[in-house]
Parts: structure tokens; C-alpha cells; sequence
């Protein structure tokens, strides 16, 4: 009897690690979620309609992005084209730097954890992607590939949301 109630268990809490997550892996932009945008620290989603400029960013199998630090003016929206130049599968996730540790440290205890925002871009080797975005919350924010190991070698970046 407690054999079966500690399967149930264990199947329940893995229902719930997974409930909300999508695919972790290689997904295309026309793939991302149609929920209405959800407000963040950090901003919110947008669409191309709204785009005030593009970034393009660069990510490579050194744990690198390039550019590694950008500014923004609060309520610009961006279309970030996010080109990984490596031979590994890597990923650009905006949020806080204490979310980002957070959810690296999970990532490291959960490899298989699948999920997928609109914050967050997987780009398989040679592709690339884009997030858009509208920083609409002033302060210091973060990016980071959160695959195992890439966020612990130093794959991370800021940007600085500033008034007009």
C-alpha cells in the first residue's frame, strides 16, 4: 500500500514540475506560446508591429554572447535575432538575475526540464531566433543560457533599461 501511494506521489510531482513547460529543446519562433503577453520584472512581450529597433546577438560554443551587455530606453521594444555560431545547442533567457540562478539551479538538477516563453529563445547550432520584447520596467536585468553547465561557465549578460 505505500509502494503505491509513493508512485502516486512521485508521478503527481513530476506532473507538476512539468505543468507549464514546453519543449526545452530546438523549437522555431512560429511554435511560441498564444497566450496573451504576461507582465515582468523585465517587460513583456510584444510582436513585430511594435519593434523599434533589431539587436542581433551572438552565441558560441565559448559560453559567450556578443554583445554581452546592451542598453535600452525604457518602452523601446527590440526584436533581439539571437545566431548561435557553435556546434552545441544554447539558449538566451532574459529575466533577473536572482530568477536566472534560480532557474539555472534547477536546470542542473532537472537536465530533461522542459519549458518554453516568450523571454526565452532555444537555438540549435547554425540557426537563429528571435525574442521581441518591450523593456518597459527601468533597472539592471540579465540573459543567460540556462542549458546545464553553459550559465556555470560564464554565459551570461546584462542590459541596463534606462528613462528616455
Amino acid at each position: 500500500m505505500h509502494k503505491s501511494l509513493l508512485v502516486v506521489g512521485m508521478a503527481l510531482a513530476l506532473g507538476v514540475v512539468s505543468l507549464g513547460a514546453s519543449a526545452h529543446g530546438e523549437t522555431q519562433g512560429s511554435e511560441r506560446s498564444t497566450l496573451p503577453p504576461e507582465q515582468k520584472a523585465w517587460g513583456i512581450g510584444a510582436n513585430d508591429e511594435q519593434v523599434d529597433r533589431e539587436l542581433v546577438i551572438r552565441m558560441g560554443d565559448n559560453m559567450r554572447f556578443t554583445p554581452d551587455h546592451f542598453e535600452v530606453a525604457a518602452g523601446e521594444t527590440l526584436k533581439l535575432v539571437i545566431k548561435n555560431e557553435g556546434q552545441l545547442l544554447h539558449e538566451l533567457v532574459l529575466g533577473t538575475a536572482e530568477e536566472l540562478e534560480e532557474h539555472a539551479a534547477l536546470m542542473a538538477q532537472f537536465p530533461g526540464m522542459e519549458h518554453e516563453e516568450p523571454y526565452m529563445a532555444h537555438v540549435g547550432p547554425g540557426e537563429t531566433q528571435t525574442l521581441i520584447w518591450t523593456f518597459n520596467r527601468t533597472g539592471r536585468f540579465d540573459f543567460a543560457c540556462l542549458l546545464p553547465g553553459h550559465f556555470q561557465a560564464g554565459m551570461v549578460g546584462a542590459l541596463e533599461v534606462s528613462k528616455n
